[in-house]
């Protein structure tokens, strides 16, 4: 078999074995509470694990995670939600001394190409409020509704004329 042709169906099967990657890592306050928003495509149903984590002064601080035991420290100030394609961790009274780098490592059952990883400094004073007309949309269905009944509530308002 020629090398060049190997070498393109090896990468053709890692492909194709990838089941997801981060597409974006962003962090805002929301109120006095960070949150930092993973993005990712996922291309399978495999359940998938998470591991936020926090690097400051040269050591790994893990604050939530399904892959591994977080530090005390967070563990009461944190939490995640995840949604389609979306995991959110929530650390809440965040402070100066909370800033660092921080980690989202996804990984999907199954996926033998390795573990996701993205980084992003947060920096107390440097990060933006929230917008909170995306969090609507993220965490509730009800917007989404309201705008596919707006025709029927127009047509029974015209009905009734």
């Amino acid at each position: 078999m020629n090398p060049t042709v190997g070498i393109a169906v090896i990468l053709t099967v890692l492909q194709a074995a990838h089941c997801q990657m981060i597409k974006d890592l962003s962090a805002c306050l929301l109120g006095q509470n960070l949150r930092v928003d993973c993005r990712y495509e996922n291309k399978t149903d495999n359940p998938l694990t998470y591991e936020f984590s926090i690097t400051k002064d040269n050591r790994k601080h893990v604050i939530h995670s399904t892959i591994s035991v977080s530090e005390n420290i967070y563990r009461s100030r944190a939490n995640v939600t995840m949604h389609k394609n979306l995991v959110c961790l929530y650390l809440q009274s965040f402070t100066t001394s909370d800033e660092g780098i921080y980690m989202c490592e996804l990984k999907a059952t199954n996926d033998y190409t390795g573990n996701q990883i993205r980084n992003i400094t947060v920096i107390k004073d440097k990060l933006e409020k929230c917008a909170g007309f995306s969090l609507l949309i993220q965490n509730t269905s009800w917007l989404l509704l309201l705008l596919l009944s707006l025709p029927l509530l127009q047509a029974v308002d015209f009905v009734s004329l």
